[in-house]
């Protein structure tokens, strides 16, 4: 219910009617706990309409409060949860493209109806227009192989995680294939007991997966990623030579993405992929090398940038050491320590460097917004205030020239010219 009133009362400016909508709806509000959300809409809506009309977010404008939601922070690692709202047409596609995958499956897929519905969305997602059929039959008229997607998702995985997932497949496609097998005509009685074949014990170490944000993905989704085509990709280890420009290249871009997994200030936990990738002795007195490199949010690379005070050091295993501006020290770890402590991320000391010139002399300075969040808000609010004024004046005119009309037709006159408040045929 709060959140719902927050919302609905969002567009009123003028702190006095909010004081009387607040009001009135306290009086209100400890009969609304039975609502449905409609009915609380509604009635909210009644409220404000009252003390302020221009500030009622129309039902008509309902296309403007869609969205959709990808995760939830009780969602297990195998799975997350997708939704929201899409307009209809788009939400027709949808539907008909999904559908059509599932008609392309042969009746002896083994996955439930809901997995085959939530696996086709999982292929519409990637770009593909087939489902791979998971029957295993060699004579099998569905697709079998779904084309390639151009959108990569870059799991990072040690050796003992992708063995877990290839041992994973092949004892699926084993039991599959048993299954498939039971069902065909023999030829030859057997008089003795089927010996039912040895569960393959599980391996002593299964590794570690992760998604972007550093989210583990559990063997059973690698090796779904496996099974759908992913590719395996060693990755690049560089070597003692810096590249002679400043924007790192890709691989060793993706290498500190993949050494420090999180922005590299102390405490900061975004994800290594929505990071700057900061030299920390400034370019081009310090080089594009590994041992100078680190993720960075934009705010925290930002303030280690342009506020004074801020100092960090670098060494060649990846730990920064932190100067605050009161002096004292904070040491941070690349992220992969945790997740791999076994994986070597220990690169070639730096040269000598040049010392950077004092903060003042430096040409660039700190970027600054031409208009604060706040006045953002408040011109977002505006426009739509203005425009909820627009339409109901548009209403009053329509309701007042219909009036008009009708009296015209009783008195036998004929009818008045339009003054074009309609809006145009097109």
């Amino acid at each position: 219910m709060v959140s719902e009133i927050t919302w609905r009362t969002s567009l009123i400016t003028d702190d006095r009617v909010l004081s009387e909508v607040d009001a009135d709806i306290a009086e209100k509000a400890t009969r609304w706990g039975p609502l449905s959300d409609d009915r609380l809409g509604k009635a909210l809506d009644a409220v404000i309409d009252r003390h302020d009309p221009d500030a009622v977010r129309r039902a008509r404008e309902v296309v403007k409060t869609r969205d959709m939601h990808i995760g939830a922070a009780d969602d297990p690692n195998e799975i997350v949860a997708i939704w929201g709202h899409v307009m209809a047409g788009d939400a027709a596609v949808f539907k008909a493209r999904v559908t059509a995958m599932l008609n392309g499956l042969c009746a002896e897929d083994p996955r439930s109806a809901g997995v085959r519905r939530s696996d086709a969305v999982g292929a519409y997602l990637r770009g593909d227009t087939v489902l791979a059929c998971r029957c295993g039959s060699p004579t099998c008229p569905a697709p079998t192989a779904a084309p390639v997607s151009p959108i990569v998702i870059s799991v990072l995985a040690d050796p003992a995680a992708l063995a877990a997932a290839h041992e994973l497949i092949a004892a699926e496609d084993r039991e599959q294939e048993r299954l498939h097998a039971t069902r065909q005509p023999q030829d030859v009685e057997n008089s003795g007991e089927e010996e039912e074949a040895p569960e393959p014990a599980p391996p002593a170490d299964s590794g570690v997966a992760l998604l972007p944000g550093a989210t583990i993905m559990p063997t059973p989704a690698l090796a779904e990623a496996l099974r759908g085509g992913a590719r395996i990709k060693p990755l690049w280890t560089p070597g003692p030579e810096a590249e002679p420009h400043y924007q790192p290249s890709a691989k060793l871009a993706a290498f500190v993405r993949a050494r420090d997994l999180f922005c590299r200030f102390p405490g900061c936990d975004v994800p290594a992929e929505r990071c700057d990738i900061d030299h920390v002795v400034p370019w081009p007195y310090g080089p594009t090398h590994p041992s100078n490199l680190s993720c960075k949010c934009r705010t925290h690379h930002l303030a280690k940038t342009f506020v004074d005070g801020w100092r960090d050091t670098q060494l060649p295993d990846g730990t920064l050491i932190w100067t605050t501006p009161t002096g004292h020290t904070y040491t941070t770890v690349p992220g992969s320590r945790l997740f791999f402590p076994a994986w070597g991320v220990t690169t070639a000391a730096l040269p000598p460097t040049a010392q950077p010139p004092p903060a003042e002399c430096r040409e660039k300075r700190m970027p600054t917004r031409s208009r604060t969040r706040a006045a953002d808000v408040a011109a977002r609010i505006n426009a739509e205030r203005d425009h909820n004024a627009m339409r109901r004046a548009l209403e009053r005119q329509r309701a007042a020239d219909a009036a008009a009309a009708e009296k015209h037709r009783r008195e036998g006159k004929p009818l008045p010219p339009s003054n074009g408040a309609d809006l145009p045929p097109f």
